[in-house]
């Protein structure tokens, strides 16, 4: 028989299908288990208004067969088959779907569920086939055809003596070449693992001759090698499961199975929305933080699937990065493929769905804050780092979705407070939010600044993370109420009385910091007494937008720019050590400026900082002591 031509543009449009389109040869079983089950599916559908068609739902079934000798690969599926008309349009015509045709025709019909749109997907078999035989016979029809090809030459159809529905797909597998071993698909195993990670969840039995080791029938020690077809998907996703009917031991398994961690998941959620767009989603939140998570190698994503089929093993758009450490699935019925089925279009369908799971997990995240705190606590152990680089990243855009999921110690016994319940507790008449930075709790306690802000009966947000203070500057502010850092300059806690008091004095003492100040040189910004310490002699606060614990963040990361907060040198005026300055700026000067240099070196090991010249301090301390 004559050999035809394919009718679609060119054979450069095939040479695409083949070697373009699909990135990954291994998805030619993906595709034609998905036209299979599109196939058993049109017949199921016709079943239910053609009275005429005998079709038990039981004996629908997709088979793989592997002939290692014949070096051949053979899907079969007992569907609705075709007939030689649509051979010649279907696999004739590359790029023209039946099943688009098909769910166009019955699109306000329920129960229609094709996976396939395009028709090309059928061509990617060629990507690891030299020959193709397409043996099929159409319920409509009392005779069947085999179709043939060896690819972009064209293709022949004849009769066939197949006598019974469906369709029949045998590909001959290339030769093995140093880039490429084709030999693999003959393999059980894996094509075992490519359905199952591909196909698992196609609605009907895909079924396979499997090998066993068995032992003989009495004896103890000598095993024979047992072929039994088997099913090898699971075919009903855990997702289109009520919820109800899942034990948390079935999402453990199925969480520890998939996602290959070896501990359960802190939280499950299980989802399923109807409406414009469709979706089911599991996802789960890990109970430990990822080995890789703060690397380049992690990457973030759910897996993608379009009726039970996996499009995308980490669809990176359906999660934003303050959620990355979300693991999970989505299948939907909605998405737009395009033809390749490996790439999504970028559109509303997918944004939406998006959109839908990021207020699902804060929703579920501010349920467990509410609902489990000692849960939500342990969850925010692990990824409250992550969170708070979302409130601080893109200028503090996400600030109003995350803010309140957010937790800090507090000065009320180290306890985790969040902001509502910080503003919910302040001290009536209070306009400020007020907070603290170090390295660890133990450390912000014993700061000067600390103690008088307490005694005045507020409570503190102790940070100690890098990313803590830089986080409430993007904020700004919470319910009305300012944030302000006790170590900062412009603390406000004296009287309308205490202040006019405390400004007198230092317009008092104002020669006496001149000298001071230039001792210091460029060092501080000024020098002042102050009524904010306690018990304490000396502090350093900061002025502007960079804290003194900003600058030692800034000036860790590898792009050091050298960035200094402005400093201020503050003295305890109630303080023994403010007496002793005044006596020496009038008996001594030259001790006066040996005093400032040691109460700054002070101020600043405080502070956590690190002293320009320890040496000559020392030698001063050690001076005054000896007199």
């Amino acid at each position: 028989m004559s050999k035809k031509q394919f009718k679609a543009e060119s054979k450069r449009l095939m040479d695409l299908m083949i070697n373009s389109i699909y990135t990954n040869k291994e998805i030619f079983l993906r595709e034609l288990i998905s036209n299979a089950s599109d196939a058993i599916d049109k017949l199921h559908y016709r079943s239910l208004t053609d009275k005429n068609l005998d079709v038990s739902s039981e004996d629908l079934q997709i088979k793989i067969e592997l002939d290692k000798e014949k070096r051949t690969l053979t899907i079969e599926d007992n569907g609705i088959g075709m007939t030689k008309n649509e051979l010649e349009d279907n696999l004739g015509t590359i790029a023209k779907s039946g099943s688009l045709k098909f769910k166009e025709e019955n699109e306000k019909k329920e129960d229609i569920d094709i996976i396939g749109q395009f028709g090309v997907g059928f061509y990617s078999c060629f990507m690891v086939s030299k020959k193709v035989e397409v043996i099929s016979k159409s319920v409509d029809s009392e005779e069947s055809y085999v179709w043939k090809s060896e690819g972009i030459d064209g293709y022949t159809i004849e009769p066939s003596n197949k006598d019974t529905r469906g369709t029949t797909i045998i590909l001959e597998l290339k030769e093995d070449t140093d880039e490429e071993k084709y030999s693999r698909f003959l393999e059980t195993f894996t094509v075992q693992e490519l359905i199952k990670r591909y196909s698992d969840y196609i609605r009907y039995p895909i079924k396979m001759e499997m090998e066993h080791q068995k032992k003989k029938e009495g004896k103890e020690d000598e095993f024979e090698t047992v072929k039994e077809i088997e099913t090898v998907n699971s075919m009903i996703p855990l997702w289109k499961r009520s919820k109800k009917d899942i034990k948390e031991e079935e999402y453990n398994s199925f969480y520890i199975d998939k996602f290959h961690d070896y501990e359960n998941p802190l939280k499950v959620i299980h989802t399923k929305v109807e409406g414009t767009y469709s979706y089911n989603a599991i996802l789960y939140i890990p109970s430990h933080l990822p080995f890789d998570y703060y690397t380049n190698d992690y990457e973030k994503g759910l897996q993608l699937y379009s009726n039970g089929v996996l499009i995308m093993e980490k669809c990176e758009d359906l999660l934003p990065d303050y959620f990355g450490f979300v693991k999970g699935l989505v299948d939907s019925e909605d998405l737009s493929l395009n033809i390749s089925r490996e790439i999504l279009q970028q559109d509303r369908q997918l944004k939406t769905i998006a959109k839908n799971i990021e207020s699902k997990i804060k929703a579920e995240l501010q349920s467990m804050l509410e609902n489990s705190r000692e849960e939500y606590e342990k969850f925010f152990d692990i990824f409250g780092v992550q969170l708070k680089f979302g409130t601080y990243n893109n200028y503090g855009m996400n600030k109003e979705l995350l803010q309140d999921l957010l937790l800090f110690h507090s000065s009320d016994e180290g306890k985790y407070v969040s902001l509502k319940e910080y503003v919910k507790s302040a001290k009536e008449g209070q306009d400020s939010i007020y907070y603290a930075c170090g390295e660890t709790i133990d450390k912000i306690e014993m700061l000067p600044q600390v103690e008088k802000v307490k005694d005045k009966g507020y409570k503190i947000l102790y940070l100690t993370d890098n990313v803590d203070e830089f986080v409430l500057q993007v904020v700004m502010e919470y319910e009305g109420k300012k944030f302000v850092n006790v170590c900062a300059n412009n603390v406000d806690l004296d009287t309308e009385e205490e202040k006019e008091e405390l400004k007198k004095i230092n317009e008092e003492n104002k020669d006496m910091f001149k000298i001071m100040k230039e001792t210091l040189k460029d060092s501080v910004q000024d020098i002042k007494f102050t009524h904010r310490l306690k018990n304490h002699p000396v502090c350093l606060s900061s002025e502007g937008t960079i804290s003194i614990e900003m600058e030692k963040v800034m000036n860790a990361m590898p792009n050091n720019q050298g960035i200094k907060a402005q400093t201020v040198l503050e003295i305890n005026e109630k303080h023994e050590i403010a007496n002793k300055l005044r006596s020496l700026y009038k008996s001594d000067k030259e001790e006066l400026k040996k005093y400032t240099k040691i109460l700054y070196a002070g101020a600043r090991l405080i502070e956590g900082l690190t002293v320009d010249n320890p040496t000559e301090i020392s030698n001063l301390i050690c001076e005054i002591l000896a007199k």
